[in-house]
C-alpha cells in the first residue's frame, strides 16, 4: 500500500534526481571556470584584441561569484530553493548565449558577469536543498556523488575548449551550456524541493559595502596593468581600502554582520583566510599563463596546450586520496610550509627552458604541481574551519567561499599585469615574449614561496582536532 503513496513517490523521486541535478550545475561552473584558459587567444583574435587584455573575461566572472555567493542564503529563505535555483539556471544559460553572441571585449565582459550572476547562487542553493532533504547517514553519499564533477570539469575545461577553437570557433565553448541548462531547468521544475526560512536575517547593509569595496579593489587591481591609468588606479584603490574600513566599522556596531569580526579572533582561521589569498595570488594565474605561452610563444594550437595542462587536474584527483595521510603524518604547519615552497619551487622551473626547448618539458612540472596544488588547498580549507565554533561555520565557510573567488580574481590580474610590465621593456626581454612569460614565471614562483611564510603563525599542533 505504501509502494502505490504518491508522497512516498515524490520523495524517494526528489532523492533520486537531485543528486544529478546539483552535479549538472556544478559541471556546469567548473568547466566555465577552466574552459576559457585554452581559448582566449583565439576569442581575441577573433575579437581584434591582444590576448593579454582579455582577463576581464575571466575576472569578471570569478569576482561576480564572489561578490554575490553571500547572497543566496537570504534568496533561498525568501523565496525558496526551487525558485532560486531555477532563476540561477535561466541566468546563467542566458549569459552562456549571450556570451556565444558577443561581437565586442566589453559585451563578453557583461556576459560572462550575468553568468557569474547565476553560478554564484547556483551550487550554494543546490547543496542547501541537498542537505535539506537526505538525512546526515545519506548525505555523505549524495554529497560524494553530486561533486564529481568539480574534480572532472577541471580536466575536460582545457581540453574541451581547445578542441572546440581548434575544430568548430569559439562560440561553442559557452553554447555547450545551453541543452545543459535547459535539462537541469527541466528536472528541476519536477524534482527541486522547494525549502524556505520564516525566519530572515540578512545583513544587506553590510553586504553592499562589502561588495563595493572587493569590485573597487579589483578593478583598481586590473587598470594598474595599464600605465596610463596609474593615478585612477591609485584613487580606485583607495577608495576600495575605504569601503573595507566602512565595514569594519559596520561589522563592530551590527548585532549579526554578514562576516562577524571575531571570526578573526581565530588564530587558524585568520592565517587560513591570510595564507589563501597570499598563495593563490601566485597559483591563479598559471593555468592562464601557461597555455597563453604556448599558444603565443610557442605557436602551438589550443588542443595541444589543453593536454600539456590537463594532467594538473589528473594529479590533483590523486592527491585528494592522499592528503589525509600526510596531514596526519607532518601536521598543518609544516605541510603547508613546505608545500608552499614546493610549488613556487616548480612555478619557477618553468622559466628555465628556452623558447628551442621541447614544450613536453611541462607536462611532468604541471602535473606535480597540480598534485600538491590540490593538498595546498584542502590543508588551506580544513585549518581555516578547524577551530571555528558551530554558529560560526556557515559565515566562517562563505568567507573562505568568498576569499577564494577574490584570490583567483586578483591572482589572474596579478600574473598578466607582471606579464605586460616584461612585454614592454624589449631591451630586457631582447623582444621575445617567451622571455616576458619566463621572467613572469620566475616572479610569481618566488611570491609564492615567500607566501609561506604565512603559514609559520601556526602551531605545530593546530589541527590535531581534525585528525
Amino acid at each position: 500500500m505504501n509502494s502505490n503513496n504518491p508522497q512516498k513517490k515524490n520523495v524517494e523521486g526528489t532523492k533520486r534526481i537531485l543528486p544529478i541535478i546539483l552535479a549538472t550545475a556544478i559541471f556546469m561552473q567548473m568547466l566555465d571556470s577552466t574552459i576559457l584558459n585554452t581559448s582566449l587567444p583565439a576569442i581575441a583574435r577573433d575579437l581584434n584584441q591582444s590576448p593579454l587584455n582579455m582577463q576581464n573575461a575571466i575576472i569578471g566572472y570569478v569576482l561576480t561569484l564572489a561578490v554575490f555567493m553571500p547572497v543566496s542564503g537570504f534568496l533561498s529563505d525568501k523565496f525558496g530553493t526551487k525558485k532560486v535555483f531555477i532563476f540561477a539556471l535561466i541566468i546563467f544559460t542566458l549569459g552562456s548565449l549571450f556570451c556565444a553572441l558577443s561581437g565586442n571585449l566589453n559585451q563578453l565582459v557583461l556576459s560572462r558577469i550575468l553568468q557569474g550572476i547565476g553560478g554564484s547562487l547556483m551550487t550554494p542553493v543546490g547543496k542547501l536543498a541537498l542537505v535539506k532533504t537526505f538525512p546526515k547517514k545519506d548525505l555523505l553519499k549524495a554529497m560524494n556523488f553530486a561533486i564529481i564533477p568539480a574534480l572532472i570539469g577541471p580536466v575536460l575545461g582545457p581540453l574541451v575548449g581547445g578542441y572546440m577553437v581548434d575544430f568548430l570557433s569559439w562560440h561553442w565553448i559557452f553554447l555547450i551550456n545551453i541543452p545543459m541548462g535547459l535539462m537541469g531547468i527541466a528536472l528541476s521544475l519536477r524534482y527541486m524541493p522547494d525549502y524556505r526560512s520564516t525566519v530572515i536575517d540578512f545583513d544587506l547593509r553590510g553586504f553592499l559595502i562589502f561588495a563595493s569595496g572587493s569590485l573597487l579593489l579589483s578593478v583598481s587591481l586590473e587598470l594598474f596593468g595599464d600605465v596610463v591609468y596609474i593615478t585612477p588606479a591609485l584613487v580606485i584603490m583607495l577608495l576600495g581600502v575605504t569601503m573595507l574600513y566602512f565595514y569594519y566599522r559596520h561589522a563592530k556596531s551590527d548585532d549579526n554582520p554578514i562576516f562577524p569580526l571575531n571570526l578573526f579572533k581565530v588564530r587558524t582561521f585568520r592565517v587560513g583566510i591570510l595564507g589563501n589569498l597570499a598563495t593563490r595570488l601566485g597559483i591563479s594565474s598559471i593555468p592562464l599563463l601557461l597555455p597563453m605561452m604556448i599558444q603565443i610563444a610557442y605557436d602551438q594550437s589550443a588542443v595541444v596546450s589543453g593536454w600539456i595542462i590537463a594532467p594538473m587536474a589528473l594529479t590533483a584527483i590523486i592527491a585528494k586520496s592522499l592528503v589525509i595521510k600526510i596531514l596526519n603524518r607532518f601536521g598543518y604547519r609544516n605541510t603547508l610550509m613546505a608545500n608552499t615552497f614546493i610549488i613556487g619551487l616548480l612555478i619557477c622551473c618553468m622559466a628555465f627552458p628556452a623558447i628551442g626547448a621541447s614544450i613536453y618539458y611541462y607536462i611532468p612540472i604541471i602535473a606535480v604541481l597540480g598534485f600538491f596544488n590540490s593538498i595546498q588547498f584542502t590543508a588551506m580549507n580544513t585549518i581555516s574551519i578547524a577551530d571555528l565554533r558551530g554558529y560560526h561555520t556557515s559565515s566562517g565557510n562563505s568567507l573562505i567561499s568568498v576569499n577564494q573567488q577574490l584570490a583567483i580574481g586578483f591572482g589572474v590580474a596579478f600574473g598578466l599585469i607582471v606579464l605586460k610590465v616584461f612585454k614592454g621593456d624589449i631591451k630586457l626581454i631582447n623582444d621575445d615574449i617567451h622571455n616576458a612569460f619566463r621572467y613572469t614565471f620566475l616572479v610569481v614562483g618566488l611570491l609564492t614561496i615567500l607566501s609561506g611564510l604565512v603559514f609559520r603563525r601556526l602551531h605545530f599542533k593546530d589541527g590535531d582536532n581534525l585528525k
